[in-house]
């Protein structure tokens, strides 16, 4: 086990991670949420795709490896983050299911739903066997968890889904999960650490995770921009629509897939480093979706 994160990671923090119940209103949203800009619109539907399945992957994971954890306060850190998993996953899948009354192609999220139950599952796998394959499991989500706190913190911080006229309920779901991929960025990456912590490993699994995120985004994001609906038949390349997108700030540049992986590999890395927690915080006490489910509430 390494113990190189763990003496300044889990007792600096003194909230806690917990899931926040949420409300999203989709009724009345149009298909391209993104004025303008199809391509980034098609990018954040990979996600509506991709990510409930792989969240679920994901908090399977962690649950696998809760026995194998005594730290009290990761053990606590584990359990939020299952939490927040699984309602990210149930408000991208409602937003997927709007989309698809719309008109949206969603046969890559019953494709991810294969892959999570035939390939990232545990396999019916003991002992040895299946700590090792768990170890594997958290190393390639850790590396993943990385990236989405990249994209979750440009959210943050870019202006760019403001400044391109983002319909608001969508933004607020972008950014509200955002926010808390910037909040529980670390706990992967420690839960990781504690139960195995092999550098070698780490590198592997980071060089898998970004080919693999990479392949699957931008496949899920071409072929929904080639079946758009409301696209006519000739249009741009999908590729110059993306690099549009890009120019525009409508979504982040596609090169952190390269340029994160030294990052993330240096040997004192940790992803407390990175991103404000104050800023996502502040986000996520004003989020329309959190005070809408609050006031349903009382």
């Amino acid at each position: 086990m390494s113990t190189e994160t763990q003496s300044n990671t889990h007792t600096d923090e003194s909230y806690s991670i917990e899931a926040r119940d949420v409300h999203f209103e989709w009724d009345g949203m149009p298909l391209h949420y993104v004025p303008g800009q199809p391509m980034a619109v098609h990018m954040y539907n990979a996600m509506h795709l991709i990510l409930p399945e792989g969240e679920r992957a994901m908090s399977s994971a962690l649950a696998e490896a809760l026995p194998y954890i005594e730290d009290p306060r990761l053990e606590e850190e584990v359990r939020g983050f299952i939490g927040q998993e699984t309602q990210h996953a149930d408000s991208h899948r409602g937003a997927r299911e709007y989309l698809a009354d719309l008109g949206l192609n969603v046969e890559m999220g019953e494709k991810m739903e294969w892959m999570v139950d035939n390939v990232l599952g545990y396999k019916g796998l003991t002992g040895r066997a299946r700590k090792a394959w768990l170890c594997e499991r958290l190393g390639l989500f850790a590396a993943m968890e990385h990236y989405t706190a990249v994209v979750g913190n440009w959210f943050l911080v870019s202006g760019g889904l403001e400044a391109n006229d983002t319909y608001p309920e969508m933004m607020d779901l972008l950014k509200w999960h955002g926010a808390e991929e910037v909040e529980h960025r670390n706990v992967v990456f420690d839960a990781f650490q504690y139960v195995d912590g092999s550098y070698a490993r780490r590198v592997r699994t980071s060089i898998i995770a970004s080919v693999m995120l990479g392949a699957l985004f931008f496949s899920t994001a071409r072929d929904l921009y080639r079946s758009d609906p409301e696209l006519p038949k000739k249009k741009e390349h999908w590729l110059l629509s993306f690099r549009k997108s890009i120019k525009a700030n409508a979504i982040p540049d596609a090169k952190f897939f390269i340029t994160e992986i030294p990052v993330y590999l240096r040997p004192k890395f940790h992803p407390a480093s990175f991103g404000s927690i104050d800023m996502a915080v502040e986000y996520l006490s004003q989020s329309t979706a959190v005070h809408r489910h609050e006031e349903q509430e009382q």
